[in-house]
């Protein structure tokens, strides 16, 4: 399944499930419209959300909302494939022998249309698309075997980045990770029985229509599942948790070509649509 959180001019925001072009509002079969809040019980709803015949309204006349409302974690890994290592290694930063975690501070979170603001303060903003897995249900000490049983499913995420906020300015890449608006997600949550193989995914991102990141997802240096692993030894992951899990090459700071007010970027994975963002001025 595809859901979505949408709302039309003026409305309240509601969930739907969407196929094609359309979206079906869910938000009474549901209970809600937290998709967080029924990760959980998510499978349980299946037939009911496939069924639901609720008003009905074409994409392009709804404006679609973070798929996740109000996540209590953002955590993204940094360098982990291996040409993006590679990349970086050559651009003199330090590669990581173990996964390298750092928080997206979850105010950052915005809609997959939403404008990205180019900091007053900075000429160093980068994009890095990744695959944002969410996680469905409260968990701890998952065994990698077991850790694809504790996702809800995926989505695209651009993993905005200040670079002279990351280390020079903020050791811990929190701040440089986390200016508003830097967080953009969606375009809804597939539901993971959707993805055959979430580590065969092809990753495409590009700026005024320039393709600058092209890769497979099957490049990761720690998968998915080893991520679980490894996160959850340390604490509690809950539903709507959210883990952007590497970016690969062709990042903008090895070649100094940063965003700029005006550009627009488009990143898609495949299975799961496309998020596209026009990077708009502060103030």
């Amino acid at each position: 399944m595809k859901i979505a959180r949408f709302h039309t001019t003026d409305g309240p925001t509601r969930l739907g499930r969407v196929e094609g072009d359309r979206v079906t509002d869910i938000s009474a079969v549901v209970g809600g419209t937290s998709l967080r809040t029924i990760l959980p019980v998510l499978p349980s709803l299946k037939q009911e959300i496939l069924a639901a015949d609720g008003p009905g309204y074409a994409l392009a006349d709804v404006v679609l909302e973070a798929p996740i409302d109000n996540p209590q974690k953002y955590l993204g890994i940094g360098m982990n494939y291996k040409e993006h290592a590679e990349e970086a290694r050559a651009a003199g930063i330090p590669v990581p022998e173990n996964q390298m975690w750092f928080n997206k501070q979850v105010s950052c979170v915005t809609g997959p249309y939403d404008g990205i603001v180019k900091p007053g303060l900075s000429d160093a903003l980068d994009y890095e698309i990744e695959l944002g897995v969410v996680i469905g249900r409260r968990c701890k000490h998952v065994s990698v075997k077991d850790a694809r049983a504790v996702i809800a499913g995926y989505l695209v995420t651009n993993d905005v980045s200040v670079r002279d906020w990351l280390q020079k300015k903020s050791p811990t890449f929190t701040l440089g990770k986390s200016f508003d608006t830097h967080g953009p997600i969606g375009p809804w949550l597939t539901t993971d029985d959707e993805i055959t193989d979430p580590h065969a995914l092809r990753m495409t991102l590009s700026v005024n229509g320039e393709v600058r990141q092209d890769w497979l997802t099957n490049d990761m240096i720690h998968d998915i599942y080893e991520q679980i692993a490894y996160l959850s030894q340390v604490f509690t992951l809950m539903p709507g948790d959210i883990l952007a899990t590497g970016t690969p090459a062709g990042i903008g700071a090895p070649r100094g070509r940063f965003l700029k007010v005006g550009d627009i970027v488009r990143a898609e994975i495949e299975g799961l649509g496309h998020i596209e963002n026009r990077v708009i001025s502060e103030g």
